[in-house]
């Protein structure tokens, strides 16, 4: 039974729409504030520090998206395991999984943050940074990979909640976090001058208060999964579950974040105009592309849950809603991003050769991007059943093995103008082999978790 009051959503009953659109909204929202704040980030550098700190900071994300994959990857593998359970009534193995994941996290973060900390000088070395922003973009990523624990511990938590179909609580947490960046992005850049280390600085801090708060607010507030950070419970047949779906979203994840930095490698041999306008269009495209991870990942819980309950055709009507809804979404951005791209890309930056770059990026890339979401929400689908291995390999080939030597193709033969029209053709490649495996059902074949054990 749903239990809205408590924040919990049982999906194996009611309307599908309702229900999909109902958890969505809050991780739009949070989604959003999320973005917001990175957005600010280059706000501020982008106009108070100047393009090399811009293109700073558009350097680090990929990078930290590298690190922080596996524990992603993880909290999405959590996700569904909790949510098979949750949607075949076994509330025991939704305790024990918590507790399997929680120490998961603990035991990995303190190594995975060494190795972060090791590996900045190499990456940027690799991503051929230009000299005038590699100073700034190495102080960034020192700061935000000291830091990692407290980007980990949300999206653990994150993980958990919407297992069990509480997004509104993660948007909660987001909120915290977004409002505190804010405020001290203002507070450590323009009022201490302390450039892109005050952006990476408010960055952590406020990651790190919004894990904090999340684990108490979940403890006092949701008795029924509270967190025992230090009781190292672990159930190795939940691990092996958990692992199974969220090794390869992990490794997919880590793999896309290398394919992305390999592209980056490649805009930022045109000079840091380049750069900072493909930090911004990323941003843009981020923003745009906000509504279909929301709907991605609550497609995901919506599948789990109901796979779990054996309710196939509940998860037909949810995808094929899912499916029409990011179709009419990606089409209305593509439309906004066309039509004011221009004005957009001034409000980080006051140079027209940010602006001029970051118009190729956008006409390159929207055109074919329905196609892109309609291929995540299939995905997102297909996880959710417990298959994950498809998903990591479609999107391997289509944002790597495709589109990185498209663009670097396009970039050597016409010029940089035309290098971002790789992005598509890698998309089409990975929509077509998704499309057609959906189809065929053996996604289905996978079966219940939950029927794994007792």
């Amino acid at each position: 039974m749903e239990n809205e009051n408590r924040g919990l959503r049982d999906m194996t009953v009611g309307s599908p729409a309702r229900h999909i659109f109902l958890f969505a909204l809050p991780l739009l929202l949070g989604s959003f504030l999320q973005q917001l704040y990175n957005m600010v980030d280059s706000w501020v550098v982008g106009n108070y520090v100047g393009d090399a700190a811009l293109a700073a900071v558009g350097v680090g994300f990929p990078v930290i998206f590298m690190f922080t994959s596996l524990f992603m990857g993880i909290a999405n593998g959590g996700t569904v395991v909790i949510a098979q359970y949750y949607g075949a009534g076994k509330l025991d193995r939704v305790r024990d999984a918590v507790d399997t994941i929680y120490t998961t996290f603990l035991v990995s973060a303190i190594p995975v943050t060494i190795l972060a900390l090791l590996l900045v000088k190499p990456l940027l070395f690799l991503l051929r940074v230009d000299e005038a922003a590699y100073h700034e973009a190495w102080v960034y990523l020192m700061i935000v990979c000291a830091g990692l624990v407290g980007t980990i511990g949300y999206n653990t938590n994150a993980g958990i909640l919407n297992g069990i179909g509480n997004s509104r609580t993660t948007l909660l947490f987001l909120a915290v976090a977004a409002g505190l960046n804010i405020a001290l992005d203002l507070i450590l850049v323009l009022c201490a001058g302390m450039g892109v280390a005050g952006v990476a600085l408010g960055t952590i801090i406020s990651q790190t208060f919004s894990w904090l708060f999340g684990l108490l607010y979940i403890n006092r507030k949701y008795p029924q999964i509270a967190i025992h950070p230090f009781c190292f419970r672990f159930d190795k047949t939940l691990f092996r579950q958990v692992l199974g779906i969220g090794l390869p979203a992990g490794f997919q994840m880590s793999l896309v974040s290398i394919g992305v930095m390999t592209v980056m490698s490649k805009v930022n041999t045109f000079g840091t105009a380049y750069t900072a306008a493909y930090n911004v269009g990323n941003k843009l495209d981020s923003m745009a592309f906000l509504a279909v991870q929301a709907l991605t990942n609550s497609v995901t819980a919506f599948v789990g849950q109901n796979v779990g309950a054996k309710k196939p055709e509940r998860v037909r009507q949810g995808v094929r809603m899912t499916v029409t809804a990011t179709v009419v979404w990606c089409l209305l951005m593509t439309v906004v991003l066309l039509v004011w791209s221009d004005g957009l890309f001034h409000l980080f930056s006051p140079e027209a050769a940010v602006a001029e770059a970051g118009n190729y990026y956008i006409r390159a890339i929207m055109p074919p991007y329905a196609l892109f979401g309609v291929m995540y929400i299939l995905n997102g689908a297909m996880r959710g059943a417990g298959e994950s291995v498809f998903p990591m390999t479609v999107t391997i080939l289509s944002m790597i093995v495709l589109r990185v030597p498209a663009v670097y193709y396009l970039a050597n033969h016409f010029g940089p103008a035309y290098m971002f029209y790789g992005f598509g053709i890698g998309w089409i490649g990975g929509f077509v082999l998704c499309v057609t495996y959906y189809l065929s059902g053996r996604w289905k074949k996978r079966g219940s978790l939950a029927d794994e054990t007792s």
